[in-house]
């Protein structure tokens, strides 16, 4: 039986990709022409330098594009680098020049800060104040307006951060009883007649502080777990570090204020999330009262006689210094942990809370030598 031939319109390139058009075709091969004989040819074989050199030449040919190709993708790097660069520094002086205005004016500043706030010390937490009508737009109400809201603040700490156990404590110290009744102050109780049904720790009455002190547990026992979840990875929130405790007790107070001011709304699971960035750009804000506590670093300089922030050699040159001093080891040791202070002083000026703290917790390398000639100069001169 003979083989049926493929048509031809089957093979046509309209039905197939390239590699699946030849693969047709070798499957079912066309009858080939006879084509007409060639002339004998005589094949010459090339050098087998020019070979080398041919495949030298391909070699670095290959080599001059890839080099060509790296130093063109480094160049649009170290372009793109400058470029943001630039636009950061530009976007740093619009702000830098619309915030000292006397006024501020909101919607240009709303322009500026919407293609991004450079992460420069304090600048993000101004605008954010600004945005969030902590502060007004007019820089000359700025400095009353912080006072208020601080004083405002402490104050809703000292009355609703407090146990009920200290509010019927200052009752009975606030001068509204007899003589006989104030004697319970000195026997550190409260008689039962002192006592009323609603300061009672038992009473389940609306107004009484014992029972919405109880109340509030559950909630404030979420604000605790909650809190100690947040960003578990960045030591700023969460560890043993006293930087973290210090945040989270902060963080967990503003929460519960948060609660009590706003029965409506209360606590909601989350909420800590959503403070969590307000609270790390306000408190990296140098102008704010949070300098980084001397104890924080200063402690184990002081305590470890700087042992553990230099290296050996270096350290031995110091203890040079505060053993031979005539003025004492401690007074030399304060000496020159000042010097430090002042030796990092454009960078902690330039720095917030987090990069302050990691740099002087570890301090960078420096000359010793200096480091000593400087805080040889803090010496008080006899008058």
């Amino acid at each position: 039986m003979a083989k049926k031939r493929v048509p031809d319109w089957l093979n046509s390139p309209l039905w197939s990709s390239p590699s699946e058009q030849h693969r047709f075709s070798s499957a079912v091969p066309e009858p080939p022409e006879q084509p007409p004989s060639p002339p004998p040819l005589t094949i010459k074989q090339d050098p087998p330098s020019i070979q080398h050199s041919r495949t030298n030449h391909n070699h670095n040919h290959n080599a001059i594009a890839i080099a060509t190709s790296s130093s063109s993708s480094s160049a649009s790097t170290s372009s793109a680098d400058e470029n943001s660069h630039s636009r950061q520094a530009q976007s740093q002086a619009n702000l830098l020049a619309e915030l000292s205005r006397k006024v501020i004016d909101m919607r240009e500043l709303r322009r500026i800060a919407s293609q991004g706030i450079p992460d420069v010390s304090g600048l993000r937490s101004t605008v954010w104040k600004i945005f969030l009508g902590y502060l007004p737009p007019d820089r000359g109400l700025w400095s009353s307006e912080l006072a208020k809201k601080r004083s405002q603040y402490k104050r809703f700490k000292q009355e609703i951060l407090i146990n009920p156990s200290e509010i019927t404590r200052r009752m009975c110290n606030s001068g509204n009883y007899d003589a006989d009744e104030v004697k319970c102050e000195t026997r550190g109780i409260l008689s039962r007649s002192q006592i009323t049904h609603g300061e009672h720790p038992l009473s389940l009455g609306k107004t009484s502080i014992w029972n919405q002190f109880f109340q509030d547990t559950d909630i404030i026992e979420q604000i605790d777990r909650d809190v100690k979840r947040t960003h578990p990875d960045m030591p700023f929130f969460c560890g043993d570090s006293q930087l973290a405790k210090s945040n989270q007790e902060a963080l967990k107070n503003i929460l519960i204020i948060f609660a009590k001011l706003n029965p409506g709304i209360r606590y909601v699971q989350g909420m800590n999330e959503v403070l969590a960035p307000l609270f790390y750009v306000f408190k990296n804000d140098p102008d704010e009262e949070n300098a980084v506590n001397p104890q924080f670093y200063a402690f184990r300089w002081i305590t470890l006689l700087l042992t553990q922030d230099f290296s050996f050699v270096d350290i031995l040159r110091i203890w040079d210094t505060l053993i031979s001093d005539p003025d004492g080891p401690q007074e030399t040791l304060l000496r020159v942990c000042c010097a430090m202070l002042i030796l990092v002083r454009r960078r902690l000026l330039a720095g917030d809370f987090t990069s302050n703290l990691k740099l002087l917790q570890s301090y960078p390398p420096t000359n010793i030598s200096h480091l000593l000639h400087v805080a040889n100069k803090l010496r008080v001169q006899p008058v």
